[in-house]
């Protein structure tokens, strides 16, 4: 099992590029979904671990990237979304920063209300990387980021010129925020094409 942080975010980075090799993560995190980390493995045990999924979420420089994590090997294995930075930003909340397990709300695509992800200390400066990445600003009490606003109040966000290297010109056509998400595909129909992220739920804003 990988343990050492920065072998974990190399083979998430690995396995991003496997799929998109012109794209590159800016932030990486761990994330566990459910209530509190204390109740789930302190009081409910082993019943309470069968309520929880493992997540790597990657703020990349054009997308957000959501893969299962193996309980047994902690490597990151299929996509499960893959989300334009626009719709990221409208979809994260409640971001909560603790000493211990700090927490964020995203609403994944098809699903009914926003997930909780649970996020270790030991990712707690890659969720600040991954939030003030996606939406900007930075905690205005300790402990707590302040109240996401609409996208346009945020200038360094990901995707606005000068804030990240610009990716390649192939194969990424001309990012278009105003523009529909494509109709979303069910589960299961996602080729690993090389070079191409596949069709998760979320929509693929490398398809134009």
């Amino acid at each position: 099992m990988a343990i050492v942080k920065s072998t974990i975010q190399q083979q998430v980075a690995d396995a991003i590029a496997q799929v998109e090799p012109n794209d590159r993560p800016v932030a990486i995190i761990q994330t566990i979904t459910g209530p509190s980390p204390w109740l789930m493995n302190g009081v409910l045990g082993i019943i309470g671990q069968a309520f929880i999924k493992y997540y790597f979420v990657t703020l990349t420089q054009r997308v957000v990237v959501i893969h299962r994590t193996s309980r047994i090997s902690n490597r990151p294995q299929e996509v499960l979304y893959v989300i334009p930075l626009e719709q990221a930003r409208a979809s994260l909340s409640d971001v909560r920063r603790n000493t211990l397990w700090s927490s964020l709300r995203f609403q994944l695509p098809n699903e009914p209300k926003p997930t909780r992800m649970n996020v270790h200390r030991m990712w707690r400066a890659e969720m600040d990387t991954f939030v003030n990445g996606l939406i900007g600003g930075a905690p205005g009490v300790p402990g707590q980021y302040p109240q996401q606003a609409a996208p346009a109040q945020y200038p360094g966000a990901p995707g606005v010129p000068g804030q990240y290297p610009q990716a390649p010109a192939a194969p990424y056509p001309p990012q278009q925020p105003a523009a529909p998400y494509p109709p979303q595909q069910p589960a299961g129909q996602y080729p690993p094409a090389p070079g191409q992220y596949p069709q998760a739920p979320g929509g693929n804003p490398y398809q134009g």
